[in-house]
């Protein structure tokens, strides 16, 4: 009977010692975690940073073409 006792005592121990270690996070996962968002969040900003240059590439091509036709225009307009 006493060896049943401590058996079943055993046994609860070791069960109860598992589902504490098993479901908790360990500070590894938790750094990798931090990692992978750290990562995410600078992959979303070099690509914000990418379309904020393309678009002024594109303003600063749009402005160019404005002037050039404002210069033929004023030089189509002169008296020669």
């Amino acid at each position: 009977m006493r060896k049943s006792i401590s058996l079943f005592t055993m046994l609860i121990a070791m069960a109860l010692t598992l589902s504490m270690t098993s479901c908790r996070e360990t500070k590894e996962d938790k750094a990798e975690e931090a990692i992978e968002d750290v990562k995410d969040g600078v992959e979303d900003a070099a690509d914000d940073v990418e379309d904020a240059a393309d678009d002024v590439g594109d303003d600063i091509e749009d402005a160019a073409d404005d002037v050039e036709d404002e210069v033929e225009d004023a030089t189509d307009d002169s008296p020669q």
